[in-house]
């Protein structure tokens, strides 16, 4: 979906007019980011303090997903994509921001026993993904989680995963730490498998909202994706089902 610049004074007087409410919450989040930004090395660790921000007032609304029926509807949805285009229960399957399993607790009651492995920059929702596998029942299913300090996947192993998953990653990263992702995601992708991954898709200028939410045009990730010897193509399908990011699929040129 093709996004306005949001970052125009013009947008942002324009929003406020229409949605005047808003303002409070969104100079209070103004004041957060300059905060964490200030005591942040890098983005990992800025977007590390958010999540911890977020995820003390509630793990769901940490992951975008306040409510817990959105919170099962946007799992579903991206569970039930991926059984529909390859997914099956012997992929080993690599979830990038796995955020509190909101659609790993399915692909891990889904995939044989020990082959699906989530990672996420937060420690906090980490340990609310743990809450969901006891909840979910879901212990003898040997799901792997894993706390990281950036996307550079060093630990994993080689030409391992048949597929990997990123969903809302990418719209919270700057292009630098998307290309540190793509510059290593090869070496663990097996061969004939794929990662998908969506984005905050922008046909006009590229630009960011703070420093959480960036928005890119198709051809910058098509083009960083063959810098690293693979091929992107386009879910189209994606966009019937209603989210609002778009949807890219990368597997070895």
């Amino acid at each position: 979906m093709e996004a306005k610049n949001r970052a125009r004074l013009s947008y942002k007087v324009g929003y406020a007019v229409r949605n005047p409410r808003r303002i409070v919450p969104y100079a209070r989040r103004l004041a957060r980011d300059a905060w964490l930004r200030a005591r942040a090395r890098d983005h990992v660790s800025y977007y590390r303090a958010v999540m911890r921000s977020d995820a003390a007032r509630s793990p769901n609304g940490a992951v975008g997903t306040p409510s817990p029926e959105h919170w099962e509807r946007l799992g579903r949805l991206q569970f039930d994509y991926l059984a529909r285009h390859g997914l099956s229960p012997g992929d080993r399957m690599l979830e990038i921001g796995c955020g509190n399993l909101r659609a790993g607790r399915l692909f891990v009651r889904y995939l044989e026993p020990g082959h699906y492995y989530g990672v996420d920059i937060s420690p906090d929702i980490l340990l609310a993904a743990q809450d969901t596998i006891v909840r979910d029942g879901l212990q003898d299913r040997l799901p792997h989680l894993t706390l990281v300090g950036d996307l550079r996947l060093e630990f994993l192993p080689a030409a391992h995963f048949t597929v990997v998953h990123a969903h809302s990653v990418f719209s919270h990263c700057p292009v630098q730490v998307i290309d540190e992702c793509l510059a290593n995601v090869g070496r663990v992708l097996a061969p004939g498998g794929f990662f998908d991954f969506t984005y905050n898709r922008t046909d006009g200028e590229e630009h960011h909202v703070l420093h959480e939410d960036f928005y890119y045009r198709t051809g910058t990730l098509v083009a960083l994706a063959a810098r690293h010897g693979l091929s992107a193509r386009p879910m189209d399908d994606w966009a019937r089902t209603g989210h609002r990011q778009s949807r890219l699929r990368l597997t070895h040129a």
